[in-house]
């Protein structure tokens, strides 16, 4: 079951300081301030939400072992995660570091060939929107990216909220995660 943080509890991480922000269950760490050794500072990283975001920017980063460690430490169950969210390209990261491995998932169409020689263990489908596997939604571009929050937020928070995000945001959701008409090479929108 995933839980929602508290109202405006969020951290954000945009450092490539990772090693500093691995779960508990990497890092040496006291519980209790009166057993912490000298100079050792009590450390309690928790995270309940990550979301990876893609772009170009990934062809660097998948090369990246810190932050490839920093995902595959939060990607295990243990580490407490409940819920990550990758949009785009962010997709590559998760799957280079393991964490897909024999979970379904999708990513931008336009990269998707190449994601997917990235890590074939992971079971790519070309056809959807976003999916929802275990504790990992993946979405196939920016724009199915809004759509898989919007079901995100359905989810965990109903359809009320949901709805008012939506509208708040002005945004029309396509709500169907397996139907991605982009997954047709010779799709272009009608505008």
């Amino acid at each position: 079951m995933l839980s929602v943080p508290a109202p405006g509890a969020m951290t954000l991480l945009a450092s490539h300081r990772f090693k500093d922000m691995l779960p508990d269950i990497t890092c040496e760490t006291s519980s209790n301030p009166a057993t912490a050794g000298p100079g050792q500072q009590q450390q309690q990283h928790t995270l309940t939400w990550l979301l990876v975001p893609g772009g170009i920017g990934t062809r660097k980063e998948v090369n990246n072992p810190a932050l490839l460690e920093f995902i595959r430490a939060w990607g295990q169950q243990s580490s407490g995660l409940q819920l990550c969210m990758s949009v785009c390209t962010g997709a590559v990261l998760l799957a280079t570091a393991g964490v897909l491995d024999g979970l379904r998932a999708t990513t931008n169409k336009i990269a998707f060939e190449w994601v997917k020689s990235a890590r074939p263990a992971v079971r790519w489908e070309r056809e959807a929107r976003w999916v929802h596997d275990g504790n990992f939604v993946t979405a196939s571009g920016v724009s199915a990216g809004m759509d898989a929050a919007v079901y995100v937020l359905k989810t965990l928070l109903g359809s009320d909220i949901a709805s008012a995000a939506a509208k708040r945001n002005e945004y029309l959701p396509n709500i169907k995660a397996d139907e991605d008409p982009f997954a047709d090479s010779g799709f272009t929108p009608d505008v």
